[in-house]
């Protein structure tokens, strides 16, 4: 059954556009970049993947904004 984690995937993405804007810089392109690689490394690891590509999504963002300001 690879549609579950496929619906799941394209409803949390519809889910971004609808709340308040919020400052995610490089958060959803970390989650994107880690959920591909943590769908390669294994079963279930898709979810954890993308929740460390978040973080380290923001962490290069703010470090890319403190040396540009």
């Amino acid at each position: 059954m690879r549609i579950f984690p496929l619906a799941a995937a394209v409803a949390a993405f519809s889910l971004l556009g609808t709340g308040p804007a919020a400052d995610a810089k490089g958060c959803i392109k970390g989650a994107l970049v880690g959920g591909v690689a943590g769908h390669y490394v294994g079963k279930g690891h898709a979810v954890a993947g993308a929740a460390v590509g978040c973080l380290a999504g923001r962490h290069m963002a703010k470090k890319k904004a403190r040396r540009h300001h």
